[in-house]
């Protein structure tokens, strides 16, 4: 990927010196957050919980000199921008739907972080929460990422990122606040299917960052859409929970099988248009 020429965004805020105690209060609306993200990346929710219940009583907050090594400074400098590059690319497809693109703030912290959706450890990955308007992301991942879920590469670490910035396209344009009004009228099943569609639009929204991104400044260098299609792919409900018990529950899926988030993925690169997003309007989300 052809980024270190790329404009720096503004919206970075480094907590990574910040580091918090494991005596906050967990529960409500953070934690349902932390269980759904557990399972998007392969954490069983029942450390979360278990976790949760132990969080009472106050934190602990220490400011601790952060020395980063050379790879995290650079990292740090690759996802700033990236992000700077979601932002000219929405600005421009906002500017075209007569909207205005409202920038995201970046959180990097290490360990655990607190949102306005509660707080956060570093095992649970990158997240989008709405009521703040920011992702969050501990470089640790990026390492899981590589080692962990055998997803290597530039591009499929961007992909990551366009994809919670997805999260906050659909915040915007009101999409996701229409789900979660539905969650009480919904079966647990019912609700599932939705998180799953909300999920595979956020991945082609981060498809049609791709496309344009590429036509506007010419970012891609070979291979790089195929570690976004493998790590889309390393992702997958069926294959995470096919890793971390032996046997799959789709009723359960949140965010879409491995061949699901390849296709919508791929469908907004090819594209790069918002309405072929409408994952909604289809009966079938493909990779079934």
């Amino acid at each position: 990927m052809r980024w270190k020429s790329g404009r720096r965004s503004s919206n970075i805020e480094d907590r990574r010196g910040i580091r918090l105690s494991r005596g906050v209060k967990g529960g409500g609306i953070g934690m349902l957050l932390l269980v759904i993200v557990a399972l998007y990346f392969g954490v069983d929710p029942s450390v979360i919980l278990q976790q949760g219940s132990e969080m009472r009583g106050g934190t602990s907050i220490q400011t601790i000199p952060v020395q980063p090594s050379t790879a995290d400074n650079e990292l740090a400098d690759f996802i700033s921008v990236v992000l700077a590059d979601t932002e000219d690319t929405w600005k421009v497809l906002f500017k075209q739907m007569a909207r205005t693109y409202k920038e995201p703030n970046l959180v990097l912290f290490t360990g655990m972080v607190e949102s306005a959706c509660g707080y956060a450890q570093a095992a649970v990955g990158p997240f989008y929460c709405p009521r703040d308007k920011m992702v969050y992301i501990d470089l640790s991942f990026y390492r899981d990422l590589k080692n962990k879920m055998n997803a290597p590469g530039d591009f499929a670490q961007a992909y990551v990122i366009a994809h919670e910035v997805g999260h906050h396209v659909q915040k915007l344009l009101g999409l996701s606040d229409k789900v979660h009004a539905m969650r009480s009228r919904l079966s647990q099943k019912q609700y599932n299917n939705l998180s799953v569609r909300i999920e595979l639009q956020a991945d082609c929204f981060a498809g049609i960052w791709a496309h344009h991104a590429q036509k506007m400044r010419n970012i891609l260098e070979p291979g790089d859409v195929e570690e976004a299609l493998n790590a889309a792919s390393m992702i997958g409900d069926d294959r995470l929970q096919k890793q971390s018990r032996g046997y799959v529950t789709p009723d359960s899926f949140t965010h879409g099988t491995s061949a699901q988030r390849v296709e919508w993925f791929n469908r907004g690169f090819q594209t790069g248009r918002i309405n072929s997003c409408n994952t909604f309007k289809t009966q079938n989300l493909y990779g079934n």
